[in-house]
């Protein structure tokens, strides 16, 4: 039994706005990143990167920030240590998504949505499989946006991370409201034609 069972369930419309709060948090965040890494791909070995790192240091400092907005928001019943988790696996997922991938972007958005999976409160019908299967998505899509679209792939990149989070929680639990129907046995519904 977790702890967020004992707690009422959060409610769509919380959630929601928790998600939306923590993306407008991220929003200046991810932009100084962008900046900074595509002035240091731009910058020639003699000019001075510290404005590029600096940009870049500004939006990771921000990162915290967004998983503590995320977690208190939604209410998590644990939030401090969540937020610890939600760095470490952003730090972890990011830094191997963005190796593989061989581009910032796509590690971004992947390592921000594997730490929101730790930060945004979690309900019984909500399952943490589905919420990773939400990040792959974001992650992929961007990946592949990146590589098709380009410069333009990054605007709405800002808003993948969490959006793919609510967006299984909400598939999660409509499932978990059809099953119930959906395992009903079938021979009661077929025991009236037999009759005939």
């Amino acid at each position: 039994m977790t702890g967020s069972s004992l707690l009422e369930p959060l409610s769509p419309q919380r959630k929601w706005r928790a998600i939306t709060i923590a993306t407008l948090v991220f929003a200046p965040g991810y932009w100084a990143m962008l900046a900074g890494l595509v002035a240091l791909a731009t910058d020639g070995a003699d000019t001075d990167t510290g404005p590029s790192a600096s940009a870049i240091a500004f939006g990771l400092a921000l990162v915290p920030f967004v998983f503590i907005a995320l977690a208190f928001l939604s209410e998590h019943p644990r939030a401090p240590s969540a937020v610890v988790k939600a760095m470490g696996l952003a730090g972890l997922v990011g830094g191997t998504v963005s190796a593989l991938a061989g581009d910032a972007v796509t590690g971004i958005v992947a390592g921000v949505g594997a730490g929101g999976i730790c930060a945004l409160r979690r309900d019984d019908p909500e399952s943490t499989g589905a919420r990773a299967w939400g990040v792959v998505i974001a992650a992929a899509y961007t990946f592949v946006l990146v590589r098709t679209v380009g410069a333009p792939a990054l605007v709405p990149a800002v808003a993948f991370p969490f959006t793919a989070l609510g967006l299984a929680d909400h598939l999660s639990e409509r499932r978990s409201e059809r099953s119930p129907a959906d395992a009903s046995p079938p021979s009661a519904r077929d025991a009236h034609p037999r009759a005939r």
